[in-house]
């Protein structure tokens, strides 16, 4: 049975390709596959909370209505799998630390340099705070106007991604935002998360295909 979806994906590779927004070794999808490790938690609205702490000046708790609550933000990304797919020009919306931040609604305190996200089934990543502040990274609740299904993290998950003519933020690869995510650690030192102790990369640049320690 012919692909029909291979024209019109080819040309946009193409395109992409042509604008510098292909990393190497990565090819265009115009779908959305999913990848996770273990099942998909269930999400009780009624029970449900977002934590911060750590290295930080007040810990916060926030419950699903009260996080809804929180300034939101948008940002256009190209999100790069390190199984060497690409999605170009997807919509995100939700919580931006930076704006957080900014608002004195997180308040980290001078020693915190790395944030842990903290997931359900004690799933981890982490990030370097500075790559938490940029401009790419988000708690994202929507995708492209919609809220996205549970297999792909709803309510919450981190996403970052590149935006195209950004080429001053750090750019890892998609597993560097937790899906079904509870919580921020802000920590003094780094530690590894749950992909990185199984010997992925823990920077994570796609643009130098680091995808494996």
């Amino acid at each position: 049975m012919p692909d029909f979806e291979v024209p019109d994906r080819c040309q946009e590779e193409e395109r992409v390709h042509a604008e510098g927004r292909l990393p190497p070794g990565q090819a265009l999808t115009l779908k959305f596959p999913v990848l996770h490790y273990g099942p998909v938690p269930p999400f009780n609205p009624a029970t449900w909370d977002f934590r911060v702490w750590g290295e930080v000046g007040k810990e916060s708790r926030w419950t699903w209505d009260e996080f809804n609550q929180l300034p939101r933000a948008k940002i256009v990304m190209d999100i790069h799998c390190v199984t060497r797919w690409s999605k170009f020009d997807t919509l995100w919306e939700g919580v931006s630390v930076k704006i957080l931040i900014a608002q004195r609604l997180i308040q980290p305190l001078p020693g915190a340099r790395f944030v842990m996200q903290h997931a359900e089934f004690g799933f981890s990543v982490n990030l370097p705070l500075e790559a938490v502040l940029q401009d790419n990274f988000l708690l994202a609740t929507h995708i492209n106007g919609e809220p996205f299904t549970p297999d792909h993290g709803y309510p919450l998950r981190g996403v970052i991604g590149a935006i195209p003519g950004r080429a001053d933020l750090q750019t890892p690869y998609f597993w560097k935002g937790a899906k079904w995510l509870r919580g921020l650690e802000f920590m003094r030192q780094d530690r590894l998360g749950f992909w990185e102790k199984a010997g992925y990369n823990n920077s994570a640049d796609v643009w130098k295909e680091e995808r494996f320690a």
